[in-house]
């Protein structure tokens, strides 16, 4: 597996988590990371992406409550995610836009 995320839960309206995905590739200190999710019945959407420079995008509708980051000592990309949603709830992916790999995805569940 190259891409393992972790982290996903069920939590209440206004509370946070923190996703992590672990990257076996040897390139990952080099390569921009990104978040995605898929909401039950939608389309997967771009949640953020960070450059192996650290400059870092959003989606409009998570910009302000979430924050990518990474530790390329750990091989680890972070997504820390504030004042959930119930709108929130999805599978979150991980994935490496320099090789294409995809993590197997974590589910997040906020309730109101």
């Amino acid at each position: 597996v190259q891409l393992q995320a972790s982290g996903g839960g069920l939590v209440q309206a206004g509370e946070s988590l923190k996703l992590s995905c672990v990257a076996s590739r040897r390139d990952f200190r080099i390569s921009g990371m990104a978040w995605s999710r898929r909401a039950p019945g939608k389309q997967r959407e771009f949640v953020a992406t960070i450059t192996s420079s650290r400059s870092t995008s959003y989606a409009d509708s998570v910009k302000g409550r979430f924050t990518i980051s990474r530790d390329d000592d750990k091989n680890t990309l972070y997504l820390q995610m504030n004042s959930l949603k119930p709108e929130d709830t999805a599978v979150y992916y991980c994935h490496n836009l320099r090789s294409g790999d995809w993590g197997q995805g974590t589910l997040v569940t906020v309730s109101s």
